[in-house]
């Protein structure tokens, strides 16, 4: 039989013995795999390779597109691999799976069966973040329309081709209207195509609240990043344990399967770790690569051990578990159960693979976008709005004047309240009543500066198609 090339990353803290424990049972079960070995994590980046993975590491994943990745430890000052591989393979999608194993894992939610899919290439993990003062920090949330269709496409199509009845959408689009608004927007369009599917959107604080309390009235979720981040670890939790759910990142080139959960070095070497969650990353693994029996034949074993009680000491729970086993004796029991389907869990059966149809992004449709001034952050340590407005509003000019001055988005002058709390680091809106040229911008940047005046970032405000591309500053 021909076997398929795969990348493996045996990683950080219990990500070794993890690793080697998947490997064993994939062994077991026959699936015809060619395995490259690879380094990535702590001691690739202490090497001096900041995002933690060497070049030629990166050629193995050109190579087999493939990626089965135990956890690793990111050292404080790195670059996190995982992100960085995420945003350079192109891997768009992130599939969550979170399944309750009721009664033979302790939940609350007996009936729960939830896949957070999850954007993974944008919103504030872009990782763009600046020090704007002494006392100030920022991080830029990108989102746009390519990947809010690409994710909220693949979402849908993953709900038809695994039967799903529903897909909901969790943002904030009251507060952040611009890059949320723009997600919800997205997902109405697509969602309109797919009239079989029910469709729902939420505040993501009372969409994360209600899968907490109801999960089993969810189905497919699709959320920006950082929400689905957050959701996936939550949902993971409440069906029985974190380290029970496997991940998938996928891309149209390269895929990567890894554990929800982290490299917990203070539990590495100690055979406790439970190779769960990377078994099932493995699962999903040899699913995409068209293993559908060898990925049923694990899959099934594994049900049949949670459902004998043989548990390791994370799930371990008296009178529910049968036996308390480590790393390597949870692997060998599954090994010994390949080939039996659990009696009471329901048993697993993968089909072959089929890709989802490839469906072109939309078309950008013209947009006349207008200049109508720029908002200058400057690092103003007095704390005094006032001031600042004499200061710097005396360098206006070109049409543009000084409306607004606010403080990490709460507006302090002109009418500001006397009780709004200050940092140092302060935005002025410079603006005029119609279209500029950026030389004019350019100008008043160059006068603020010549002034003295310490200018830390400056946006340019613009009207696309006569909508504001930006927002005003609360209280206005």
């Amino acid at each position: 039989m021909t076997k398929t090339p795969i990348t493996v990353a045996h990683g950080d803290g219990i990500g070794p013995e993890i690793m080697t424990a998947a490997l064993r049972v994939l062994e077991a079960a026959g699936a015809p795999l060619d395995i490259e070995t690879i380094e990535i994590g702590e001691k690739v980046c202490l090497r001096g390779h900041p995002s933690g993975i060497e070049p030629g590491s990166w050629e193995s994943l050109l190579r087999t597109r493939v990626l089965l990745k135990a956890p690793i430890t990111t050292p404080r000052g790195f670059q996190s691999f995982t992100v960085t591989s995420r945003k350079t393979l192109g891997q768009y999608a992130n599939v969550r799976p979170c399944v309750s194993y009721h009664p033979f894992i302790e939940t609350s939610h007996p009936n729960m069966d939830v896949v957070v899919i999850r954007e993974n290439e944008e919103d504030l993990y872009a990782g763009l973040e600046y020090r704007m003062s002494p006392e100030v920090m920022s991080s830029v949330k990108i989102v746009s329309r390519p990947g809010s269709e690409k994710i909220v496409r693949y979402a849908f199509e993953y709900a038809r081709r695994h039967n799903r009845k529903k897909v909901a959408c969790f943002v904030k689009d009251n507060v952040m209207t611009l890059t949320d608004g723009l997600f919800h927007k997205v997902f109405d369009e697509i969602g309109a195509q797919y009239p079989d599917i029910r469709k729902d959107v939420s505040m993501v604080d009372i969409g994360i609240a209600g899968l907490a309390d109801s999960p089993e009235a969810f189905d497919v979720v699709v959320l920006p990043n950082l929400y689905g981040d957050i959701l996936s670890g939550v949902a993971a939790q409440i069906a029985g344990s974190v380290g029970l759910a496997g991940s998938a990142s996928i891309g149209g080139q390269c895929a990567t399967f890894q554990t929800l959960h982290g490299s917990a070095p203070r539990r590495a070497g100690q055979n406790l770790a439970n190779p769960s969650g990377l078994l099932m990353s493995a699962v999903l693994m040899l699913v995409h690569i068209n293993l559908p029996d060898a990925a049923g034949l694990v899959h099934n074993a594994w049900l049949r051990t949670i459902e004998d009680g043989v548990h390791t000491y994370d799930v371990f729970t008296e009178g529910i578990s049968t036996r308390k086993v480590g790393t390597r004796e949870f692997a060998a029991a599954v090994i010994e159960r390949l080939g039996r389907k659990p009696n009471v869990l329901k048993p697993v059966a993968y089909a072959a693979a089929t890709p989802p149809a490839h469906v072109a992004l939309s078309e950008a449709a013209p947009v006349q976008m207008d200049l109508l001034g720029v908002d200058v952050f400057v690092y103003w340590p007095s704390r005094n709005a006032a001031e600042l407005a004499a200061a710097i509003g005396k360098h206006a000019g070109d049409g543009m004047s000084l409306r607004t001055i606010d403080n990490r988005g709460v507006k302090v002058w002109p009418e500001g309240n006397a009780w709004t709390f200050c940092t140092d680091s302060f935005r002025c809106r410079f603006m005029a009543e119609g279209r500029i040229d950026p030389s004019a911008a350019m100008a008043l940047l160059q006068r603020i500066s010549a002034a003295g005046i310490d200018i830390v970032m400056a946006e340019t405000l613009r009207n696309f198609n006569g909508e504001p591309g930006f927002t005003p500053a609360q209280g206005q």
